[in-house]
């Protein structure tokens, strides 16, 4: 079966419960996209051509607006790494300096539930943009800070703010493309730039003056970028396909309708306590949830870390910076191409993360076993360690790609970012016994992955089984599946209802 395939036999015809002769007769919120869609209705003359304008406005402007959204959030987590080299460890002890790294995750997890809620009932775009202009602000005083319980204090709230991003951007993405389409997209949204960027940036301000150290010049001019953008994305930012300034009235349409194929919902501002009991009981939701904090615990001591590590090996703070760039390109492709080809071949998005993280495992290995003085076999292990990002960003798409309902799918997003903050917060606090502890955690961390993404493919595998049960076993139900696989009738209904409700929904893995 094709990617194409995959999205047609995704269309929802939701004929349970709607009575088309009928408006909506049912009981059940119906998504926004659906009225948008119904009032527009033959309205417009939609051709190929169309359809693949409409694709590209989004791939050349939306796309890269979230690509920097989510970046220079990230860019803030790496720059602590590369402010160590310049000076902010002398206000800090190791210790210290451990959990000012740390905190910030902490921060998350007191943030993602509040927000996801947010995200969920108001406006998605203005929700990231002012939450990226208050991280934006807390960066730019982060130069004030002279003390532990100011860093601490910055790091935290930071962290509040920050838990917007990820599940928001990859809300925004299932908003905006077929499930078949989300994949490589996600893969650039969260393209592991902020290692060059980062980079770039502390390279450049090793030639600034003297009057400032020079890790208050990295966050002043880190913070300045940050906030100036955000303030942009105030304005900017879409909701939806709806509200996208950027898109003509039929693209908009050509957007909604094909995204209604995905079965995932588009939009509505209703909270569901249905929705959120499904969401809290689904296995697949903990399964990702795990996995999350073992793919994160290489992130969080990466980030803190890296910097370090290459400056252990006898570089300069110059030479140290410019040598973390590679890691931000060796991830970027990484995840651009693997998720390419989770996108390209129905159901082998589980297979290729288990591949992808077959490499850094071995690099974590490479790290441990090499002695420091091998310093292109340790510099090989840390740089191979970086294709972690890849597989993270399969399985986040994986997850999106099988959740629908307004309210569940904020809240599985708000479940997966737990892992992140978890194992993000994990990944910072293993370096405290030194760097063959930090090694060695991340080795189990990969192996626990590996094992997680089998379990996640086994737990599709059973509920597409039980699921083709019940449909080969109506007459009606099994006529409704063959006709969506063919396309046999064009159906732009859709209900504000989750994946398990939907009884002809499949499971990709």
């Amino acid at each position: 079966m094709s990617s194409e395939d995959e999205s047609k036999t995704n269309v929802n015809v939701a004929t349970e419960m709607v009575d088309k002769s009928d408006s909506f007769a049912t009981a059940e919120p119906v998504d926004d996209a659906t009225l948008f869609v119904q009032e527009r209705e033959g309205k417009f003359e939609i051709t190929e051509a169309d359809e693949k304008a409409a694709l590209r406005r989004n791939d050349f402007i939306l796309l890269p607006t979230l690509f920097f959204l989510a970046t220079m959030g990230a860019v803030d987590k790496v720059s602590l790494g590369t402010a160590a080299l310049y000076g902010i460890r002398d206000h800090l002890t190791t210790f210290q300096y451990t959990w000012v790294s740390s905190i910030l995750f902490i921060g998350s997890l007191f943030g993602v539930f509040p927000l996801m809620y947010l995200q969920s009932k108001y406006r998605l775009g203005k929700v990231m943009s002012i939450c990226s202009t208050i991280w934006s602000g807390l960066t730019l005083l982060m130069p004030a800070c002279n003390s532990y319980g100011g860093f601490l204090a910055l790091r935290f709230l930071t962290g509040v703010v920050e838990a917007a991003i990820v599940p928001g951007c990859t809300l925004m993405v299932t908003r905006f493309y077929r499930k078949s389409e989300q994949g490589v997209r996600l893969g650039f949204v969260f393209a592991f730039a902020s290692s060059v960027i980062n980079g770039f940036l502390s390279w450049l301000i090793y030639y600034f003056g003297d009057g400032l150290p020079k890790w208050k010049y990295l966050y002043l001019l880190i913070g300045s970028i940050s906030f100036s953008f955000s303030v942009f994305t105030l304005w900017f930012l879409p909701d939806t396909p709806m509200n996208a300034r950027y898109l003509s009235e039929k693209h908009k349409f050509i957007i909604v309708k094909k995204v209604i194929e995905n079965r995932t919902g588009v939009q509505t501002n209703t909270w569901s306590w249905s929705q959120f009991r499904e969401a809290v009981f689904d296995v697949k939701a903990y399964i990702i949830f795990l996995f999350n904090i073992g793919i994160n615990i290489p992130n969080g001591g990466l980030s803190a870390f890296s910097a370090i590590i290459i400056a252990s090996l006898n570089f300069s703070a110059r030479e140290s910076s410019l040598m973390t760039i590679p890691t931000g390109v060796i991830a970027t492709i990484a995840t651009v191409v693997i998720n390419y080809f989770a996108g390209r071949f129905t159901n082998k998005r589980i297979l290729l993360a288990i591949l992808g993280l077959t490499i850094p495992l071995i690099g974590a290995i490479i790290s441990y076993v090499v002695p420091e003085t091998s310093v292109g076999a340790r510099l090989l292990g840390l740089y191979l360690m970086y294709f972690y990002f890849a597989p993270y960003v399969v399985l986040i798409s994986l997850s999106q790609a099988n959740t629908s309902g307004n309210t569940k799918k904020s809240v599985v997003y708000g479940i997966n970012y737990l892992g992140y903050a978890v194992g993000a917060l994990t990944g910072g606090q293993v370096y405290n016994s030194g760097f063959t502890g930090g090694f060695i955690a991340m080795i189990c961390a990969y192996v626990a992955c590996i094992l997680l993404s089998g379990c996640y493919w086994l737990v599709c595998t059973y509920q597409n089984k039980q699921k083709l049960k019940v449909i080969n076993a109506d007459e009606e139900l099994k006529g409704e599946f063959e006709a969506l696989k063919d396309k046999t009738e064009d159906v732009n209904v859709l209900l504000d209802v989750t994946d398990k409700e939907q009884k002809t929904f499949l499971y990709t893995k």
